[in-house]
C-alpha cells in the first residue's frame, strides 16, 4: 500500500527499558508524507494518556519507534 495523509496505521511504542511497559502498537493517523519510497511519514499517535506527533520511518514488521500497516483480519 501507499502511505498518504489521513490513513490509519500502527505506531509501535518503545515501552520502557526495564520492561515495566511493553512495546505495544498504538493507533496513529498519517499527517504528512516526507519520503513515499522509504515510507517516512509524520503521524499523530493516540495513547491512553493523550496524543503526540512524531516523524517516523516505516518497518514491515512491528519495531519500536516505527510505523506499519495494521494487520488485515
Amino acid at each position: 500500500m501507499k502511505p498518504s495523509v489521513g490513513r490509519i496505521v500502527h505506531y509501535q511504542a518503545y515501552g520502557t527499558p526495564n520492561g515495566e511497559f511493553e512495546s505495544v502498537p498504538r493507533a496513529a493517523i498519517i499527517t504528512d508524507v516526507h519520503n513515499e519510497e522509504e515510507g517516512e511519514v509524520s503521524v499523530c499517535v493516540f495513547n491512553p494518556q493523550g496524543v503526540f506527533f512524531n516523524r517516523v520511518p516505516y518497518s514491515e514488521e512491528p519495531k519500536p519507534g516505527h510505523w506499519n500497516w495494521p494487520p488485515r483480519v
